[in-house]
């Protein structure tokens, strides 16, 4: 009797293990799903990041530069980025692999798998040795970098941007075919108008996910660049009002099929400062709510702003530089351009809503990428924590990310 008593004891303490092993198990399990990639069929994990300007300094210290003449008001070689660079945090041993432009990001994507991977790409791809006249900034790198989002593994480029055409029309017409012969998507230009409005269209589980770019007036994109339907250019809107409104509606309703997803790019605003404008509101809004749009790719600003999730669907206003060769340029030093955000965004695919928004906060230090230390993502924690406030959302730490609550 007393052998039964214990054996009986023994099986109940043991089913009792394997129940306590089994839930903790469940809960790392969910844990480390949540962190590094995405859950379900029914769940859509981006990569977001904001401009990546990989021309002039950048193009100079990779395997491959185009000339390195510029057209600037001050700087007329490409390699005095490089100089200002290396006077401000040292010597970089050029030329640099592509893998050291991405540094410490390159193992964030390890970490925070996702689905596809999203930029706005802000330099032109091409050899064409022809500058945009009267324009003050000119980017480009060497086709052959194109390899440089190869090996990050970038899916789509946005290009409805203020610097796809700085050297001219046959220069986008390298960019694209670059892009295409890469394998890597893109949408906001064309060879005309029809092609530049059309959307990329990635695919998960039976989930088609329509990527629009559309670039502002307002973000400093000439009016002259727009596409039409006897020259190529970017898919331009001069306003954020009622006819650029139906204009995009009509665009969605043109390729959207019922059960998609619609990501809009857009380029609007501002270079610096963090006040976001009352029609860039509404427009986001009513993009939302009247043209059906899930969330809202904003990009221009050189550092982050504050960000909201707008009928359980996310606008990002404005998602900051993700590299660029600014390093050691002084001006704006209170916005700390030096510091840049990987965005994470989790959405639902049967009805676009947000689930998680989680940012990995990165350094630009001699050309690549960093993980930003605690005191700077403390830094980024506070300014978006402020900037947010005003839209109703709020960010907290959790060890060396952010995370975005509403």
């Amino acid at each position: 009797m007393e052998r039964k008593i214990i054996r009986r004891a023994s099986q109940i303490i043991g089913g009792l293990f394997f129940l306590v092993f089994n839930f903790s198990f469940s809960q790392i399990s969910n844990e480390k799903m949540k962190s590094s990639g995405p859950q379900s069929d029914n769940t859509l994990r981006l990569f977001l990041a904001g401009d990546v300007m990989t021309g002039r300094g950048i193009d100079q210290a990779l395997q491959h530069s185009v000339p390195p003449a510029l057209y600037e008001s001050y700087v007329k070689d490409a390699r005095r980025y490089l100089q200002i660079a290396e006077r401000e945090n040292g010597d970089i041993e050029t030329p640099v692999s592509y893998e050291y432009i991405w540094g410490d990001a390159l193992e964030v994507w390890k970490e925070n798998e996702a689905d596809f991977k999203l930029i706005n790409l802000e330099t032109s791809i091409t050899t064409f040795y022809e500058p945009w006249p009267r324009k003050g900034i000119h980017y480009r790198m060497h086709p052959q970098n194109i390899e440089l989002l190869k090996t990050a593994g970038i899916d789509y480029c946005s290009l409805a941007n203020n610097h796809t055409l700085d050297w001219s029309r046959p220069g986008l017409t390298q960019t694209i075919l670059t892009l295409k012969k890469a394998g890597i998507k893109f949408s906001g230009v064309g060879e005309n108008g029809v092609e530049a409005g059309a959307p990329s269209i990635l695919q998960k589980s039976g989930t088609r996910i329509l990527v629009f770019s559309y670039g502002a007036g307002n973000s400093g994109i000439p009016s002259a660049w727009a596409a039409d339907k006897n020259q190529s250019g970017v898919n331009y809107i001069r306003g954020l009002g009622e006819i650029d409104l139906e204009r995009i509606k009509e665009n969605i309703r043109t390729y959207e099929r019922q059960g998609d997803l619609v990501v809009l790019s857009i380029h609007w605003g501002g270079n610096w400062g963090y006040a976001i404008p009352e029609d860039h509101k509404t427009f986001a809004h009513q993009l939302i709510d009247e043209a059906g749009v899930d969330l809202i790719f904003g990009h221009s600003s050189h550092h982050p702003l504050g960000m909201e999730v707008y009928n359980e669907k996310l606008i990002i206003y404005g998602a900051g530089d993700f590299i660029n060769d600014y390093e050691g340029i002084r001006g704006h030093d209170q916005y700390r351009p030096e510091l840049s955000l990987m965005y994470f965004p989790e959405l639902n695919t049967r009805s676009g809503a947000l689930k998680s928004m989680c940012m990995i906060p990165m350094e630009i230090k001699k050309f690549s990428l960093h993980r930003a230390n605690r005191t700077q993502t403390k830094w980024l924690a506070a300014v978006l924590g402020r900037e947010g406030e005003k839209l109703d959302t709020t960010v907290r730490m959790s060890g060396d990310r952010l995370i975005l609550e509403w």
